[in-house]
């Protein structure tokens, strides 16, 4: 079954509409050209008036106006906490430190001692009633919340490694007789079974069964009440590999990247190789010649006779992509074109009912989240996973946004800048949203995966698909946030949040929104940080009118223990590079001590 077809809600268009918008827009483009550079001109030219008689500049190291969300004793659990983070034998440690704790203090205490240090600095509450107090004094200060149920299975490396087998294995690979068209990225490999070992900021979750799935759908929907009412204008995060079996994802995300090849190979033909992804455009009557010459015939050759596609006669990568969305099964659409002879050919041999009906399940818990999100106000984060289920993630995100994106944008998905496809990812499905006139929402984050992708890359043998240093990641970052900086400034049809801890980044974001004209009013641009980290940005752009969200993250205190434990390794790295942060609140514990203000109580 299509995608859209899959789930009704994301609607559906044939293959001769999406071929005739596809032709329109090839046809517009010289005569919009001219009008459209000018109307940009004068748009640009009234915006910089603007921003300079209205510039925004933020002191960040105005430690009054950072920490007055927090009292004395949180200033305290600040500081012993990120000085912890930096004994190395600590954080390396920390699980079975934990673990001994329990053990000596009994549990009743040693819940009490998380919640004065670690699970008190980077843990709301346990549930969500008890999340209301932090999510509200937040608010007080401008501050939203992106709400993030954090309870994960704490397995040992050998029952995660169990669990993949048991969810990547299909009953259609074990009974394959050698002809599957699979390739060593997107086939399971137990050394790296683990998916959580390496991570520092995200959630792994493992399949179990679909009662599992549907339980995890269940908290999400919950998490979505919950930001409804919280906040105004929240947001909920939701990680598609906890509401499926992440063997599709996996398959999906083979085909989807074969298919791109095979476009590049066909763009490669014509002389368009090392363009720019949506700079590649097939002429059709070289592409009919190209693919007769391959010897294509029937599937792929038909795709090509309908006559609306001849008006217009070139093929960009997004018409290409159009061409898989009309299948009868969704095993169908794990179909990939072979490059030697230009036939589609089955990813695997056959695929089971019950497969089909799991695929089919993961769809539908989409469309219920999508579909509450709206009914509760609440925006949908789409988390970011591994680059072997991401353009399986991406593909499934953009048909919720085709759909729910319409007026505003609901649901966001994430682009992890250290990818050295992260711009073309951005810039894909910006192009795809202002030909189709939904609203782009994007969180940009340098990214999460890098131990454990190059490990990855490096052990089975297919490209580092990581960025080569931090410097290049950083560079990436700005490019894609000036792209959709500069969407928003052309039409507010776009919207995005700025992920990041960097100061960097936050600065190089309010310079160009000044040089743009972009008010913090305009709601367009957004900030997000972690709970119980780097504070001394969040604040003061809230308070200078910028709409700014921290990631909540709860549940109980046993069960978020493995999400404690990335915390640690990660304030580690940041606190060993950074130490800008702890000597801000070192100077507002000492400007308090100094002037009287040590109870110094927050307004809420």
């Amino acid at each position: 079954m299509s995608l859209r077809k899959t789930l009704p809600a994301f609607g559906r268009s044939t293959l001769n509409r999406s071929l005739m918008i596809a032709t329109r827009h090839h046809r517009c483009v010289q005569a919009l050209h001219s009008t459209k550079t000018n109307t940009k001109d004068e748009s640009a030219d009234s915006r910089k008036h603007v921003s300079y008689s209205n510039k925004i500049s933020i002191d960040f190291e105005q430690t009054k106006e950072a920490f007055k969300s927090k009292d004395t004793l949180e200033l305290l659990r600040s500081l012993m906490v990120f000085k912890l983070c930096s004994y190395d034998i600590l954080v390396d440690k920390n699980k079975e430190i934990m673990d001994l704790s329990r053990k000596l203090l009994g549990q009743n205490m040693f819940e009490q001692f998380m919640k004065m240090t670690f699970y008190g600095q980077f843990v709301a509450g346990e549930d969500h009633q008890s999340i209301r107090p932090v999510v509200r004094k937040n608010h007080a200060y401008g501050v939203g919340a992106v709400l993030d149920y954090s309870v994960e299975e704490d397995l040992s490396q050998e029952e995660a490694e169990r669990k993949e087998k048991e969810s990547f294995m299909s009953t259609s690979e074990n009974a394959s007789s050698g002809a599957d068209h699979r390739e060593k990225k997107f086939t399971a490999n137990w050394k790296f079974g683990d998916r959580g070992e390496g991570v520092t900021s995200a959630h792994t979750y493992f399949y179990a069964d679909e009662a599992k799935c549907d339980q995890h759908m269940e908290t999400f929907l919950k998490c979505i009440r919950a930001s409804g009412g919280s906040s105004e204008d929240g947001f909920s995060a939701i990680k598609m590999t906890a509401l499926g079996r992440p063997q599709f994802l996996l398959q999906f995300s083979e085909v989807l990247v074969k298919w791109r090849r095979f476009f590049s190979f066909l763009a490669a033909k014509q002389g368009k190789d090392g363009v720019e992804v949506l700079e590649q455009k097939l002429d059709l009557e070289q592409l009919q010649t190209c693919l007769a010459r391959l010897g294509a015939q029937g599937n792929i050759q038909s795709c090509f006779s309908d006559g609306q596609l001849h008006s217009s006669g070139m093929v960009d990568m997004l018409d290409w992509n159009r061409l898989i969305d009309e299948r009868t099964k969704i095993s169908d659409l794990l179909v990939v074109p072979n490059l030697q002879t230009a036939e589609l050919e089955p990813l695997l041999s056959k695929f089971t009912e019950e497969e089909e009906r799991q695929m089919k399940r993961m769809l539908q818990r989409l469309d219920v989240l999508a579909k509450h999100a709206v009914e509760n106000g609440v925006r949908l984060m789409v988390d970011a996973e591994q680059t072997y289920f991401q353009p399986a993630i991406s593909r499934l995100t953009v048909e919720m946004k085709r759909t729910f994106n319409k007026d505003k944008a609901v649901v966001f998905n994430t682009y992890q800048c250290y990818l050295k496809e992260a711009f073309d990812n951005v810039s894909m499905d910006m192009e795809l949203s202002r030909r189709e006139g939904w609203c782009f929402g994007a969180k940009l984050v340098r990214g999460a995966y890098m131990y454990q992708e190059r490990s990855r890359a490096a052990e089975i043998g297919y490209e580092d698909p990581i960025n080569p240093n931090y410097e290049s990641t950083s560079r990436m970052y700005q490019r894609c946030l000036d792209y959709v900086l500069e969407e928003i400034e052309q039409n507010k049809r776009a919207n995005v949040m700025v992920a990041s801890h960097n100061i960097d980044t936050v600065k190089h974001t309010l310079r160009r929104m000044n040089e743009m004209g972009l008010a913090p009013t305009d709601k367009k641009v957004y900030f997000g940080q972690l709970l119980g980290m780097c504070d001394q940005i969040s604040f003061p752009l809230a308070q200078a009118g910028f709409p700014v969200y921290k990631y909540v993250p709860y549940g109980p205190v046993n069960e978020v223990i493995p999400y404690l434990s990335r915390r640690a390794q990660e304030n580690r790295g940041i606190m060993k590079g950074v130490q800008m942060e702890r000597e801000l609140l070192w100077k507002e514990l000492m400007r308090r001590l100094t002037s009287g203000e040590v109870f110094y109580t927050p307004a809420v």
